[in-house]
């Protein structure tokens, strides 16, 4: 399976948010942490991003989205 990375500025331009409001959102709760991909360098899995996106287009809520980041993270504990 293949899986893509995405770096912030492709991630911004799917969220239509700007940094700083991203990166508001992730303290919040409401989006999915960066992922190390280097030594100076993150990103996020693209499916992750989907996902996200998907939630807020179906309108869920805070509570909702916050419980998918929980899921999708955990996720991530449980690949690796």
């Amino acid at each position: 399976m293949l899986h893509t990375i995405l770096r912030l500025p492709d991630v911004l331009r799917q969220r239509g948010k700007s940094r700083s409001a991203h990166y508001l959102d992730i303290q919040r709760g409401l989006y999915t942490k960066p992922i190390k991909i280097g030594e100076r360098a993150s990103g996020w899995p693209e499916n992750e991003v989907e996902a996200q996106n998907a939630a807020r287009i179906a309108a869920k809520t805070k509570e909702e989205i916050r419980a998918l980041v929980l899921k999708l993270e955990a996720a991530r504990k449980a690949a690796s």
